[in-house]
C-alpha cells in the first residue's frame, strides 16, 4: 500500500455550509446550529482507494468579508478546492464566480482542480432553488470541472464530492490511485 497526502480547501461565501459539509464528510454528523469559521479550521481524514491511502488535510476557510485579507495565507499547498455556494441564495453563486474562483486561480494557479458545489439541496423543496442548474453546469464545464449538488444535512452526494476532488487533485499531482 502506498500513502499520499493532499491538501483540499473549502471555499465560498459565509453561511453556505462549508463547515457542515466538512463535518458530514469527516464525522458523518450534521448540526443545526450555525458556528462561523473564524479565519480557518482544518481536519484530517484518511481515504482508501483499492490499494492506496490518501491522507486529506481539509482546510475550511472562513467566508466572511472581514477575513479576506488573511485568506491568501491559507491557499499555500492547496491540491484542490471545493467552491461552494448555497442553492437558495443566488448572490452566493455570483460571489463564487466573481470572487472566489478568481482568488483560487490567483493564489493556486490556473490548473488547480476544483469541484463546483451547490449545497443545501435539502432546502429546495421548501424554499425553492434560485440558481438555474444549467448555469452552474455551464460554469463548471467551461472551467474543465464538474458540478455536484449536495446536502450536508442529509449527506446526499457529500462523499462523492470529496472523492471526485481527491481523484482530480491526485491526478494533477501525478498520483495514480489504485
Amino acid at each position: 500500500m502506498v500513502e499520499y497526502h493532499l491538501k483540499l480547501t473549502l471555499l465560498g461565501p459565509g453561511s453556505v455550509g462549508k463547515t457542515s459539509l466538512l463535518n458530514r464528510f469527516i464525522n458523518n454528523q450534521f448540526s443545526q446550529s450555525y458556528r462561523m469559521t473564524m479565519g480557518v479550521d482544518f481536519l484530517n481524514k484518511k481515504v482508501k482507494f483499492k490499494e492506496d491511502e490518501v491522507t486529506l488535510t481539509i482546510w475550511d476557510v472562513g467566508g466572511q468579508e472581514r477575513f479576506k485579507t488573511m485568506r491568501s495565507n491559507y491557499y499555500s499547498g492547496t491540491s484542490g478546492a471545493l467552491l461552494i455556494f448555497d442553492l437558495t441564495r443566488p448572490d452566493t453563486f455570483q460571489k463564487v464566480i466573481n470572487t472566489w474562483y478568481p482568488e483560487l486561480l490567483k493564489y493556486c494557479g490556473n490548473d488547480v482542480p476544483f469541484i463546483l458545489i451547490g449545497n443545501k439541496l435539502d432546502l429546495i423543496k421548501e424554499i425553492g432553488s434560485t440558481i438555474k442548474k444549467n448555469k452552474a453546469l455551464e460554469f463548471a464545464n467551461e472551467k474543465n470541472s464538474i458540478y455536484i449538488q449536495t446536502s450536508a444535512k442529509t449527506g446526499q452526494s457529500v462523499e462523492e464530492a470529496f472523492t471526485e476532488l481527491t481523484k482530480k487533485a491526485a491526478l494533477k499531482n501525478k498520483i495514480h490511485l489504485n
